[in-house]
Order: C-alpha cells, then structure tokens, then sequence
C-alpha cells in the first residue's frame, strides 16, 4: 500500500513540475518559469494608396477590364490583421466589351503591396467615403 501511495506522490509531482514549463506569460509561478510573450511589431505607417494602386493596377483589375477613371479613398487600418484596407472605384468594362459603368473594390495592403482584393457591398463603409483621381 505504502509503494502505491510513493508512486501517486511522485508521479503527481512530475506532472506537476512538468506543467511549469508551460506556463504562459500571466501564470502565477516566478518569472524564470514563464513563457515570454511575442513581441507585436510595431503599427505600419498610413500606405500612399494612389502610388500602390497605380504601381500595382493589374493585381486590383483584370488588364481586359480596361479601368479608367480610378479614383481612391483614405486608407483605414484593417480591422484583422496588421495592413491598411482602402477602397478603389474605376470605370470598367467587362469581357463582353460592354461597359459595366463605376465598380468598387476593396483593397488590403500590407507592406506596400496588394494582398487582397474584394468587390465592395453595400453595408461597406465605401459609400461614404471621400475619392481622389490617382
């Protein structure tokens, strides 16, 4: 009996101490046991979304959507994630050859560059928004 309860003693405070070496930046236990917290990378400056979007015209439009008259927003800081999301508004033309008239999109940049782009809907903020010619 007495061999039973030494093996639960030690085998508790095995998973005991093991357990320390996983303990996260907030956990109570001395600050040598804790895991050091991620260093977040400092907030990116406000991206010239004219020259982006001018340097980088064929990953916002189709080159056979012809955009003309592109104008652009001011950029907002993306809700999930560390880029800036603008919105973009041209005169297209689809496959057809038909004139599809003012289209908007959504555009995310991260880095000075386009890593997303998306057709703005109704409930976007893009509506409201004040335009530029780039």
């Amino acid at each position: 009996m007495l061999r039973i309860i030494a093996h639960a003693a030690l085998l508790v405070s095995a998973l005991a101490l093991g357990a320390c070496g996983f303990a996260d930046s907030r956990a109570p236990v001395p600050e040598f046991m804790r895991m050091k917290e991620a260093e977040q990378p400092p907030p990116e400056p406000p991206p010239d979304v004219k020259r982006v979007v001018r340097e980088q015209i064929d990953v916002v439009f189709l080159n056979t959507s012809y955009p003309r008259e592109v104008h652009v927003a001011s950029p907002h800081r993306e809700v999930r994630g560390p880029g800036w999301t603008a919105c973009v508004r041209a005169q297209l033309t689809s496959a057809t050859g038909t004139a599809l008239g003012a289209q908007t999109y959504i555009v995310t940049i991260t880095g000075g560059k386009v890593v997303d782009r998306r057709r703005a809907e109704a409930d976007d903020i893009c509506g409201s928004e004040v335009y530029e010619p780039i």
